[in-house]
């Protein structure tokens, strides 16, 4: 990276949303992480071109951020730009039961609109607070329910600048995972297949599961959510509740009381308090019982 690589872009960029040194606490549910060195709220697909091709030419690192719901930022920030999709990049429109959603809009918009619509298929989605692009990526699911469950196809920009449409087998979709996770295409869109329903139905299964998760999840705290991947045949919670971790502490980094398979901040933890949280907990339920955790939450930066 040059020296003077932030000017540039700035002057590349000019007249879209660009913020230098943004604190990345305020784009996560953890509400934890340093500086971006560059944070830009992107309107078009041109606009997302232009800017992995000055990432590329200039050596300059580039993070997709979605709605940070899933993610611990380093405490020392991210380095180069981290870009995000904005409204002109939201749109969410339906042919028939097909929803079509672009990767900014959130899973409480597109599950909103089709309860307007009288679909059904996307109830699970409303209380995860998280995008579409994001929630593809990583095959969200709660309740029963998974994106890989409704999705037909997925529009992506190729790393060599091509747009793509990818069908549902072709998204190798797995456990929290998708081929998103082998290969780095940026997700724009995606073909959401739903079913009619009743709209009164859908609504109390909406209000019902927000009930189920208010009363389960530590929601008055920050998180990144479930912290843990499930371990086949098991769950990580009841793990580490058998592990007699509930509650345990670094920091202002949680196990939370109210479900164990969250780490929570209560204050003004660190990413150091959390990792090191995260280790001694899988550390302790392997000790007790054979299985070793992996780590639903992602970590960025430095």
């Amino acid at each position: 990276m040059r020296p003077d690589w932030k000017e540039s872009f700035l002057k590349l960029m000019d007249g879209t949303s660009v913020v230098v040194d943004e604190p990345m606490n305020k784009h996560t549910t953890f509400r934890i992480g340093g500086d971006a060195d560059v944070f830009v709220r992107l309107n078009t697909i041109e606009e997302l071109k232009d800017v992995l091709h000055f990432c590329h030419e200039e050596d300059v690192p580039f993070f997709l951020l979605g709605k940070g719901s899933n993610l611990l930022v380093g405490d020392k920030g991210i380095r180069g730009v981290v870009a995000t999709f904005a409204e002109g990049l939201s749109d969410i429109s339906f042919r028939e039961d097909l929803m079509i959603a672009e990767a900014g809009a959130t899973l409480a918009a597109a599950a909103n609109a089709a309860l307007q619509k009288g679909f059904t298929g996307l109830e699970f989605a409303a209380g995860i607070p998280g995008s579409i692009g994001g929630a593809i990526r990583m095959n969200a699911g709660a309740y029963g329910g998974e994106m890989s469950h409704i999705v037909e196809w997925v529009r992506v920009l190729a790393p060599d600048g091509e747009i793509k449409t990818l069908s549902k087998e072709e998204m190798e979709f797995g456990y929290r995972r998708s081929v998103l996770v082998r290969i780095p295409y940026i997700v724009l869109a995606a073909g959401l297949r739903l079913s009619p329903g009743d709209e009164k139905s859908i609504r109390i299964t909406m209000m019902e599961l927000g009930k189920k998760r208010k009363e389960k999840q530590p929601l008055e705290y920050p998180s990144a959510g479930s912290t843990f991947k499930r371990p086949e045949g098991n769950f990580a919670g009841k793990l580490i509740t058998e592990a007699g971790l509930s509650g345990l502490r670094v920091g202002d980094a949680v196990v939370s009381p109210k479900h164990n398979g969250f780490i929570v901040n209560e204050g003004i933890a660190t990413a150091e308090d959390v990792l090191t949280l995260i280790e001694t907990v899988r550390k302790r339920v392997y000790e007790h019982s054979g299985i070793l955790l992996e780590p639903e939450v992602i970590f960025v930066g430095e």
